[in-house]
């Protein structure tokens, strides 16, 4: 309940209210890790004042519109720390620029999901990801060249039960925890030497949908997601480290991680349709899934594409809105 009560708060906060709101449920100290240009923030002032009140002046009239929500223990530390996770969009009236992104005076998306470590009655760390290059693209300022899959406003599950607000029974938890280790463990290697469709196979139906960030996109079935991101991927990075999480949980079906990084790679092959180079680039991603059965269904990915490129010498934000000098 208590991130519930929070959003509650948040979300109909406006001006000064809106740093009372952030101090009145999370710590002093509290630690918030967001999407390039953002970065780590400290407490509440400076959330505020740096996110969500330049936000909400832009996007008027803000909605959360949440699609997944569940919580669980952390399995990275032993299953000692209580996490909750939210999925959706925030939409609002575009009114006024934001990150020198320019208004349409029209509704607009803003995808996110956020980790929450709750511990006792306070929220001591915060991970959120929002997909700005997706936003951009509904302004018309896409900043990245055509992607290989779909760009669409994106559904929450097909089986629309996602919002995990009552008790779940644990062993399905457990279920949708292995299914997720499962996976991480065939595909975070790349060296089972299986094709990879039937590597996918092994921990996907084969009717998956992988809800990708803008520059890369949403794909339908094991045989599109090969051919529109998995095949290119891999293609495009000859070299990447093992993968670590910050946070992994579950609960019923749904499951996710969150990693500062996930993992390093170095594009020696191009990337979304880019020059390849020796420099290796970090992968900030948030993941949540759907589990049917023994297998994966859904997954919708956050990848801070934004901060990869920024490593790689190329500030898509700035090039694309003129905004070097805006945050």
């Amino acid at each position: 309940m208590l991130v519930r009560r929070f959003h509650e708060r948040l979300d109909a906060a406006r001006g000064a209210q809106i740093g009372e709101s952030l101090a009145a449920f999370i710590t002093p100290n509290h630690l918030w890790r967001g999407c390039h240009p953002f970065g780590e923030l400290h407490g509440a002032d400076a959330l505020s004042s740096t996110f969500w009140e330049p936000l909400k002046s832009a996007l008027t009239r803000l909605q959360r519109r949440e699609d997944i929500f569940f919580a669980g223990r952390n399995q990275i530390d032993g299953f000692e720390s209580v996490w909750v996770v939210s999925m959706g969009h925030l939409m609002g009236l575009f009114d006024q620029p934001w990150l020198g992104i320019l208004p349409t005076g029209k509704m607009a998306f803003l995808r996110y999901c956020a980790f929450y470590r709750v511990d006792g009655d306070r929220i001591t760390e915060t991970a959120m990801h929002f997909d700005i290059p997706h936003l951009m693209t509904q302004a018309g300022q896409n900043p990245f060249p055509p992607q290989t899959a779909a760009h669409l406003v994106q559904p929450g599950p097909m089986t629309h039960d996602g919002l995990l607000y009552g008790p779940q029974p644990e062993a399905e938890g457990r279920r949708t925890l292995d299914a997720i280790n499962a996976m991480i463990s065939d595909l975070g290697q790349w060296k089972l030497g299986l094709p990879l469709e039937e590597e996918l196979a092994r921990s996907w139906h084969d009717d998956m949908i992988w809800w990708g960030p803008a520059g890369i996109g949403a794909t339908y079935t094991i045989e599109r997601y090969a051919k529109q991101h998995s095949g290119p991927f891999r293609a495009g990075f000859g070299q990447r480290s093992r993968t670590t999480h910050i946070a992994r949980l579950a609960e019923g079906h749904y499951g996710g991680f969150f990693g500062w990084p996930n993992f390093t790679a170095i594009p020696t092959g191009g990337f979304m349709g880019l020059p390849g180079s020796d420099t290796p680039g970090q992968f900030r991603v948030i993941d949540i899934y759907r589990r049917a059965g023994d297998k994966l269904a859904e997954n919708w990915v956050f990848i801070d594409l934004l901060h990869f490129w920024k490593m790689q010498g190329r500030d898509f934000l700035a090039e694309a809105t003129g905004a070097a000098d805006a945050y």
